[in-house]
């Protein structure tokens, strides 16, 4: 690999990963603008292991408003991430996929407002398709994969498939 080749994959690496924070940060905002324009045209979501819907970017983005306004405060926390650039039409990483793992505290709206720990706690794994377009990486599909749930003086309970 030439230096300018690996160059351009460190960048794309790093446009990739920025858009995941920035994935990560519009859905904890409710920032529902931002996380439609971080999609390309034909871009999909698909949070049906977590009990929502599988839809286009603003179909979903509709979803989390309503859903996530159970919840005053949200952090997702997304880590252990492993990135993998494919080839679209004879040309070099056009595409990429990352599969991340995350872990999701939230408190609910409405309770103890003294209250700083999070009463829902969830996590799994994420799967995200990336597509280069002409204004720079965008997400074609992100699959949410709902392992685990807990809330506040309960067990943990498994995630049915």
């Amino acid at each position: 690999m030439t230096q300018r080749v690996e160059l351009a994959t460190v960048m794309d690496r790093l446009a990739v990963d920025g858009l995941v924070t920035d994935y990560a940060v519009a859905v904890d905002d409710g920032d529902w603008t931002a996380y439609r324009g971080l999609f390309s045209t034909d871009g999909r979501a698909d949070y049906r292991s977590a009990g929502g819907i599988e839809g286009d970017a603003a179909e979903v983005a509709g979803w989390l408003a309503e859903s996530l306004a159970l919840f005053s405060m949200r952090q997702h926390l997304i880590v252990n991430r492993r990135v993998r650039f494919e080839v679209l039409e004879h040309d070099t990483g056009d595409t990429a996929q990352l599969q991340a793992d995350y872990i999701n505290p939230m408190r609910f709206a409405g309770g103890d407002t003294a209250a700083t720990a999070p009463d829902f706690v969830c996590g799994g794994r994420y799967a995200f398709a990336f597509l280069r377009t002409g204004d720079g990486w965008r997400l074609r599909r992100v699959v949410v994969e709902e392992k685990w749930r807990r809330m506040a003086g309960l067990p943990a309970a498994v995630a049915s498939d």
